[in-house]
């Protein structure tokens, strides 16, 4: 289930809001804006339809405009549509399913800083332990955790009783192993630097449930941890044990982002979205924070709606935010504030994730990179605003057409080899390592023959991969002449075909096997600098 456009009129500071052309591709739908612009009354919405579908009823006093009952209508990807209007008559579904169950919301005040003997399992089912509303706390933690060691104990004791043993094994996977991955893709680190839960206790009538987690040799009760490590603890136990209920429905989430650090967020957002949330659902969350919008903004299966500075007394119609807008993170870090940050530093925008290569490379000669998802990226960047510079792979281009490409775009900078994998895999680049048995001779050996096997298939692939340049579509003439490219990439001379050559995608670095190095390593070499350097004086 997911929301496809949101229409409400008269709720809260809403006169008129319409939310229209949300992408039925859209897991996510972040919602972004300065406080008080209205983000957690749009889960306010959400939980006033489930009520009048519950209870018949609303509160008009509080969520009514002017105190004037509201019109509320959602409407989903398969055409189906519910609500409420001003004469409180429900619009109801056609799906015979009750499709405001599913409807499922936190609010932001989700931290429990100690476990108690409160909590109660027969709550969870359907949603029962929600908040009243969105400025209420939110105390489920309890009674998930409650259900989880329920659900291990089970999953334990059952077949006792039917003279089987427990498939231990399954269990592991099922509830322990799943919590314990997701901490480390959000928390970074191992097994050994990071919080993985170890153990849990029963309540008894005179102590309280514990849930025990170990980080390298220490064990660390829940009540110990850090906020940030509650709130992604208190995130993931909710998925993991209502998975199930999540299937086919509308989860939000007001501001998931609190404790966390920049990087811990986007890693956060990344996991719910991709692990957590079912692929037949949608998460709707809001935020201002950086981590979330440039996951957001990146991600295929996500939309951005701006609800900032908006005059909500007159009618508005908010659609997502384009794709390549760089004004959705001014609410994270404005303009001014980037302005002073990076004061004197050239920003450089890099394809396929480069950049902290480059910043090791070049870092220290005044230059920050920063990351682009791909050459299309990096042309609209630096098109859009012509302070930036952009450093695109060479790719198929050939030397005429990187010469036009820069007398039109003198801001856009053009590898001389195919592609930064050519530059740190040089032949002349890994002889400066000074590995006592590598052989130029027979490392260039290995890359012609690797490079004549795949040949026909190289050749192949070269109009196609140049139909997507975007340059071609801005002016740059392509008469998709690839005579001379075909010819260098037939040539056993390194440097005739070597620019033209995806080390990345047609050499297997077999021969390299035999050492023992990393990228960070062969980025600080002198001649790797060298030629970058070379390449962004040009």
């Amino acid at each position: 289930m997911r929301i496809k456009k949101l229409e409400l009129k008269n709720f809260k500071r809403f006169t008129d809001l319409t939310i229209a052309n949300i992408p039925a591709e859209a897991k996510l739908v972040l919602l972004i804006g300065s406080n008080g612009s209205g983000k957690s009354s749009i889960f306010d919405v959400f939980s006033f339809i489930t009520k009048c579908f519950q209870f018949n009823s609303g509160e008009t006093e509080y969520y009514g405009k002017n105190n004037i009952f509201p019109d509320l209508l959602i409407e989903l990807d398969n055409g189906d549509q519910l609500g409420i209007n001003h004469a409180q008559q429900l619009i109801r579904p056609q799906s015979p399913a009750p499709v405001w169950e599913k409807l499922i919301g936190r609010s932001s005040i989700r931290i429990v800083p100690r476990i108690r003997n409160n909590g109660n399992s027969n709550l969870v089912k359907n949603n029962a332990d929600a908040p009243t509303s969105f400025i209420d706390e939110d105390t489920r933690f309890n009674n998930d955790l409650t259900l989880y060691m329920q659900q291990i104990d089970d999953a334990l004791r059952a077949p006792v009783f039917s003279g089987q043993s427990a498939d231990t094994f399954k269990i592991f996977q099922d509830y322990i192993q799943p919590l314990n991955t997701s901490l480390i893709n959000i928390l970074g680190g191992d097994n050994l630097t990071t919080i993985q839960i170890a153990e849990y206790k029963n309540p008894t009538a005179q102590t309280n449930g514990k849930l025990i987690f170990k980080k390298g040799d220490s064990k660390i009760n829940y009540d110990l941890l850090s906020h940030g490590e509650k709130q992604v603890v208190i995130l993931l136990l909710n998925f993991i044990v209502r998975r199930e209920f999540y299937k086919d429905a509308v989860i939000y989430i007001d501001e998931m982002d609190c404790h966390l650090n920049t990087s811990l967020q986007s890693r956060l957002l990344a996991e719910i979205v991709n692990v957590w949330i079912p692929d037949s659902s949608q998460l709707w969350t809001a935020s201002h924070a950086l981590g979330f919008i440039n996951f957001a903004k990146h991600a295929d299966n996500a939309a951005i709606i701006d609800l900032d500075l908006l005059n909500f007394d007159i009618p508005q119609v908010i659609t997502p935010e384009p794709k390549d807008s760089m004004e959705v993170y001014d609410i994270a870090i404005p303009k001014e504030t980037i302005k002073q940050i990076l004061k004197g530093y050239k920003l450089v925008t890099v394809e396929n994730q480069n950049d902290q290569h480059y910043n090791l490379a070049l870092g220290e000669k005044g230059y920050l990179f920063l990351p682009a998802n791909n050459n299309r990226e990096v042309f609209l960047t630096i098109k859009a605003d012509p302070n930036m510079i952009g450093l695109r792979d060479r790719d198929y281009l050939r030397d005429d057409e990187i010469t036009s490409i820069k007398a039109m775009y003198p801001n856009l900078k053009i590898l001389h080899y195919y592609a930064f994998e050519n530059y740190i895999y040089h032949p002349d680049n890994i002889a400066e390592m000074g590995w006592d048995r590598f052989d130029r001779d027979t490392y260039i050996r290995e890359i012609v023959a690797q490079k004549n096997d795949r040949l026909l298939s190289i050749v192949a692939d070269i109009a196609t991969a140049r139909q997507t340049y975007v340059e071609f579509k801005e002016g740059i003439k392509n008469d998709s002449k690839i005579d001379s490219i075909i010819q260098a990439l037939k040539s056993d001379e390194l440097e005739t075909f070597y620019p033209y050559y995806s080390v990345k995608s047609h050499y297997n670095k077999a021969y390299l096997h035999q050492f023992d190095f990393a990228i960070k390593d062969l980025v600080k070499t002198t001649w790797f600098k060298t030629r970058i350097e070379g390449v962004m004086n040009s």
